[in-house]
C-alpha cells in the first residue's frame, strides 16, 4: 500500500504546507489583512461589506483560516467576532521566514 502525501514528510514540512495552503488564497489574504487593520473585532457581515464576496463564501474562508488558529473568536449574541491571534501570527511568520532563510543558506553552500 502506498504512502499518503502527509505520511512521507516530516511534521514540520506538513505544518508549513498547511499554513501556506490556508494563506495562499487571495480572499483569505484580504480577510486577514482587513481584520488586522480593524480597531475592533470583526464579524462576518463586516468582512462581507469590506471584501465584497458573498456571506457563505466569506464563512468558508473564515472556517479555513480558523483551522490553523490564526483568529481569536468571541461571541456577541449570535454573531462571532474575529481578531488576529498575535501568538499564532508570530509563530507562522517565524515558520515561513525560517523556511526561506534556511533555503537561502542551503543555496549559498
Amino acid at each position: 500500500m502506498g504512502s499518503t502525501k502527509l505520511n512521507i514528510h516530516v511534521a514540520d514540512i506538513n505544518h508549513l504546507a498547511k499554513v501556506s495552503k490556508v494563506i495562499s488564497h487571495p480572499a483569505r489574504i484580504a480577510i486577514i489583512k482587513y481584520i488586522s487593520t480593524s480597531e475592533t473585532p470583526c464579524n462576518c457581515n463586516d468582512i462581507v461589506k469590506e471584501i465584497g464576496l458573498a456571506q457563505p463564501t466569506i464563512s468558508q474562508h473564515l472556517s479555513e483560516i480558523k483551522k490553523i488558529g490564526l483568529f481569536d473568536q468571541s461571541a456577541t449574541g449570535k454573531s462571532l467576532n474575529y481578531s488576529i491571534n498575535i501568538d499564532k501570527l508570530n509563530e507562522y511568520r517565524r515558520l515561513i521566514n525560517d523556511f526561506f532563510v534556511k533555503t537561502q543558506v542551503n543555496c549559498n553552500k
